[in-house]
């Protein structure tokens, strides 16, 4: 099949899924993305999916450059203070705890501290389209959430760099600095162009405010800033992140998101069928004990974290308790850290990832009804 039709085809499937998954299921359309990505990897049709994998990068990008838009730098610092608390927490139970489980399994040191990679990195992807999905991002607890989610996704990429080192010629202390200064570049970068040259640049910008080709200026700035955090083998959804934290400081805003958003509705399905794609099943599950474990305690941990978290960041208790169930699910960075194993740890890594996103989604979903239950219902708060 040639690459237009193949696209084309795809394209007219992921309709139909998410037509399915809305107005008949009454799901999020990204489960069913993930279930049709996951139902073709066993089929072992689709040998090359680079074309997914790129479109998917593109709308995964997007998604956090409009997400780092609704912050400015100094809201992200305000929210940083009240969150670091719960992010120390969320480090102790989720790779500290879990590498200790693993061990205990009689796991080696880099199969232990793989698995508890994958426990520790929510999926940012999936959890803000959810939110998204439910119109709950404006809710006070989305505040807390996000600003957990960016803090894991600072550190996933210095685990992943612990991780390669492990598995090939070892980590260096002055790897740990290396990737500190890289995000401190970032930043510094980030606040410059937003700071400086945007506000300079605001006369020339405004005159082809209203052209068609302002999408593609928009879109080089997203996509080059989160190449230039790849550039630094840091996430690029960091990168897209600080773009879009970039443009919330401009008073043409309000433009960007309106020429952003229908590229990202038309490229993120594209992340979640291959997001099910990558995911590898064999008809004997390995470490069967353990996968059940991994995936009580992931929830566990995460609740943990996001009832405790919740309280210290101002919530109150349902608040908290709802936020906890909506951190279960996993996502990108638990694919990129499977993609480090091999043999039966990749398998298990690959169905606990499936097992933990859709167990993660349904909590989701179930969150406010199961919040109601033991407190009683309530109006949703906005920040």
């Amino acid at each position: 099949m040639n690459l237009p039709l193949a696209i084309g085809l795809t394209l007219f499937a992921l309709f139909v899924a998410a037509f399915i998954g809305i107005k008949l299921l009454r799901i999020p359309d990204i489960v069913i993305y993930i279930l049709v990505g996951a139902g073709l990897s066993l089929t072992g049709y689709f040998g090359d999916t680079d074309a997914f994998k790129i479109a998917g990068e593109i709308g995964l990008i997007v998604l956090f450059f409009l997400l780092g838009m609704k912050f400015t730098f100094r809201e992200l610092g305000r929210k940083g203070r009240k969150v670091w608390k719960a992010s120390l927490l969320d480090i102790i139970l989720g790779i500290g705890v879990t590498f200790g489980i693993s061990m205990v399994f009689g796991h080696d040191l880099f199969t232990s501290l793989l698995i508890a990679g994958l426990v520790y990195a929510t999926s940012s992807s999936i959890t803000v389209k959810l939110l998204e999905h439910k119109d709950k991002l404006d809710n006070k607890e989305s505040g807390f959430i996000l600003s957990l989610l960016i803090f894991e996704d600072l550190i996933a990429p210095i685990l992943i760099t612990i991780l390669i080192g492990l598995s090939g010629d070892g980590f260096k202390g002055m790897d740990f600095v290396f990737i500190i200064l890289k995000i401190a570049l970032l930043v510094i970068g980030a606040v410059v162009i937003g700071k400086i040259v945007f506000n300079k640049a605001h006369k020339v910008i405004t005159r082809f405010l209203n052209e068609d080709y302002f999408v593609l200026f928009i879109l080089g700035v997203a996509i080059s800033y989160g190449g230039f955090a790849y550039y630094l083998h840091l996430s690029e959804v960091i990168g897209a992140f600080l773009a879009g934290i970039m443009m919330a400081e401009t008073n043409f805003k309000d433009k960007v998101m309106e020429v952003s958003m229908p590229v990202r509705n038309l490229f993120l399905p594209f992340f979640f069928l291959n997001f099910g794609l990558t995911l590898e099943f064999t008809d004997e599950v390995p470490a069967f004990g353990l996968l059940i474990v991994i995936v009580i305690w992931s929830i566990l941990a995460k609740m943990i974290v996001g009832y405790y978290g919740g309280r210290w960041y101002g919530l109150d208790k349902r608040e908290s308790f709802e936020t906890g169930l909506v951190l279960t699910p996993r996502g990108e960075f638990s694919v990129i850290i499977a993609a480090l194993a091999s043999g039966v740890v990749q398998i298990f890594a690959g169905m606990y990832i499936l097992i933990a996103a859709l167990i993660g989604m349904f909590l989701v979903q179930m969150a406010p009804k199961i919040g109601g239950k033991i407190w009683g219902q309530r109006q949703d708060s906005k920040e």
